[in-house]
């Protein structure tokens, strides 16, 4: 326990290890679901599910890993949705690239994104954004969040007119997520520990007692044979130079991601130094660096920094610790996958809907009345929630940011870090796969 206290910092943190276990299990059940998602996606591309169960764990598990002891920070890391399916229909299905061809880009994106991480490019690129973007960042994650669970918990549901409207609040499942969101949240309100974990697990517990979710038949299995996608990247396809601006998508959406989620996360946790940067970002970003290569070498897509953390980080993580006891509930996710597999989305939604109201409530850090900031900073939050894409939100933002800037005859408050993320956002748009 002394080397715990002493490795991670625990209580010069302010926490404790047994806030920092309950943490990083309250991660681990509000990301479990992408071990069973992310394979089910990459299907569409022809990719075995079997094998990519395993891939996805391997992946969190080491990314995870290195986050909590390399980079000591309570952040996971795994396959993230979005990427998995840019991959799946876009690079695959509509473009018509074999998806060993795409993993061949997912490895290759992996190498250069730790080529720019060593080099300390992505870390300059992060602390050139002005403090109004990364509060902005945080508040539009926690939209993005709130709707993530909205639609997951089928509060909401997508429609093609009009785009969303209301679920059928009379099934079990939905009424079960709003009880869910009701008890978390009222346990924050009387400052119960751990309540988004108590919270995940009642409901889950509820869901079963009414039969509205089965117990798994069974709670252990081995884990699948992972030879059929393990190494089969073809970086000979993927080298090719029709294939540079789909490997430049994925780097930029990925540096772009991991700069905002980052950031969104430390503020939550209150990580940030007195200039608004996490110290020694480039461990955590190194850490998904790796991750991401090794998702090429598994036959998996691209890793990065689950904005989901934030329950865990609420639920009072801020050391590495949490994020090492989220790698081992991956590791043994190997092995228990049929209970993985038995968490219903009307569980864990409700927590990430809460998580979404506290970073939300960052708003009221913005100054709106300097037209410069409100613009950029609401074409920033509005676009991440409604294209379901925090690097399309982020790139868009920092174009507005530079214009408005222009505009208003203040090109000094526009560093060259911000020129240069302007012109990558700019470049992105163009070769953007529509």
């Amino acid at each position: 326990m002394k080397f715990l206290n002493s490795y991670f910092e625990i209580e010069k943190h302010g926490s404790s290890i047994r806030t920092e276990i309950i943490a990083g299990l309250t991660t681990f059940f509000t990301v479990a679901y992408i071990i069973i998602v992310n394979p089910k996606v990459l299907t569409v591309a022809g990719i075995p599910e079997e094998p990519t169960i395993v891939a996805t764990i391997l992946v969190a598990f080491v990314g995870t890993f290195l986050t909590g002891v390399y980079a000591k920070r309570p952040f996971a890391i795994a396959p993230y949705m979005g990427m998995n399916a840019f991959v799946a229909y876009t690079v695959v299905k509509v473009m018509g690239h074999t998806w060993q061809t795409a993993i061949g880009a997912i490895l290759i994106s992996g190498i250069l994104l730790i080529i720019a991480t060593v080099t300390g490019v992505r870390t300059w690129l992060a602390k050139a954004i002005p403090e109004s973007l990364k509060i902005a960042c945080t508040v539009g994650i926690g939209f993005f969040l709130t709707l993530i669970g909205l639609v997951n918990s089928g509060i909401i549901i997508g429609m093609g007119s009009p785009p969303v409207k209301i679920g059928s609040w009379n099934t079990p499942e939905v009424l079960l997520a709003i009880f869910g969101f009701l008890f978390i949240a009222i346990l924050m309100m009387r400052k119960v520990k751990g309540a988004i974990l108590v919270g995940i697990i009642a409901t889950t517990l509820v869901g079963f007692a009414l039969g509205v979710s089965k117990l798994p038949e069974k709670w252990l299995s081995m884990p699948p044979d992972i030879s059929p996608i393990l190494g089969q990247f073809d970086l000979v396809g993927a080298l090719q130079w029709g294939f540079a601006s789909i490997i430049l998508t994925i780097v930029v959406m990925d540096i772009v991601d991991t700069i905002g989620t980052l950031t969104a996360l430390s503020m939550v946790g209150g990580l940030l130094d007195e200039k608004g940067n996490l110290p020694e970002m480039h461990k955590p970003m190194l850490s998904d660096a790796i991750a991401t290569t090794l998702a090429g070498v598994l036959g998996t897509t691209t890793a990065g920094t689950f904005i989901d953390s934030a329950t865990g980080i609420e639920a009072g993580g801020r050391t590495g610790l949490t994020a090492l006891v989220t790698s081992l509930m991956f590791l043994l996710a190997l092995f228990i996958s049929p209970f993985v597999a038995a968490i219903p989305a009307y569980a864990y939604s409700p927590a990430l809907i809460v998580v979404g109201l506290l970073m939300v409530g960052l708003v009221a850090k913005l100054d709106f009345s300097d037209y410069s900031e409100a613009v950029p900073v609401f074409v920033t939050i509005i676009l991440m929630a409604f294209t379901y894409n925090i690097g399309i939100g982020m790139t868009a933002g920092f174009i507005v940011y530079i214009l408005f800037k222009l505009i208003a005859g203040r090109v000094s408050e526009i560093s060259a870090g911000m020129w240069a993320l302007g012109a990558i956002s700019l470049l992105l748009f163009f070769i953007y796969p529509y």
